[in-house]
């Protein structure tokens, strides 16, 4: 594992790589060096094409705390310059999570606050561990919902349960969060890491990686294009999957009862 002065911890093991906010003794509460230190790590996943999915959690029982004092200072001052932008993180755009095509999981092993829950929020799927709780805590700091939260909840979890998770900045168990769509598994928090890189290392080894950046665009274009222009959208878009060869090679290793060897994206 290498480890980063920034609070960032990266591991890859295969075609999976693991991100680790690492500062503890802080309960993973993040600063600017390590925010951008996390998008960096996002970054190179993302050109990496030995990355076929990354999963982000935090070290021992906290996944994120969300911005520090410091963080917010900084946020609340003057920017002087791009890269401080309120669309800008150290060089990044902000939804950088958004645009990646590999896929990204989140264990959330425990706490993930404000920042900590966005980051969570960011992910394609969430494992939680069952020990844990997810709070947005904005509304109690007198701040809004930040990066994108407002946008990202209702459409996770609709907009009656965003309303009363950004309103009340209340703490969400396991359970709950499972119940209403705001993660998708839960596991005991010794486990939970394990189980999504378990899941991770499934999605890497079994499913190709165009398919999966095609699909990813898909969702989040669909979010915002009328019903039949998706519909032709995605006949388009089969035929262009049918021309690719990792279809030719899937059918192979169905026939020839193996895994199949798909290209990197």
């Amino acid at each position: 594992m290498s480890s980063s002065a920034t609070g960032i911890e990266i591991h890859t093991e295969g075609y999976v790589r693991t991100i680790t906010f690492a500062r503890p003794e802080r309960r993973n509460g993040m600063d600017l060096p390590m925010l951008g230190a996390y998008y960096d790590a996002l970054a190179e996943a993302e050109a990496d094409d030995e990355v076929r999915a990354v999963v982000v959690t935090g070290a021992r029982s906290s996944f994120c705390s969300g911005a520090t004092p410091d963080l917010l200072a900084q946020l609340a001052g003057p920017q002087d310059s791009p890269e401080e932008s309120p669309d800008s993180i150290l060089g990044h755009p902000a939804h950088l999570p958004l645009t990646m095509r590999t896929p990204l999981i989140a264990a959330i092993n425990g706490s993930a606050a404000g920042l900590g829950l966005v980051h969570a929020l960011f992910a394609d799927v969430r494992f939680m561990a069952e020990e844990a709780q997810v709070s947005a805590v904005f509304s109690r700091f007198g701040l809004i919902a930040e990066y994108g939260a407002a946008w990202l909840l209702p459409r996770l979890v609709g907009v009656g349960n965003a309303t009363d998770l950004l309103l009340s900045s209340r703490a969400v168990g396991a359970q709950e969060a499972l119940r209403m769509g705001l993660v998708q598994h839960t596991a005991p928090r010794d486990t939970v890491l394990a189980t999504a890189q378990e899941y991770a290392r499934q999605l890497a080894e079994t499913c190709s990686p165009a398919s999966m950046a095609v699909i990813k665009r898909q969702i989040l274009d669909g979010l915002r294009m009328p019903a039949a222009e998706a519909v032709a959208e995605s006949v388009s878009l089969m035929r262009e999957s049918f021309a690719r060869p990792d279809f030719p090679e899937a059918m192979a290793a169905v026939r020839e009862r193996r895994k199949p060897a798909f290209a990197p994206r």
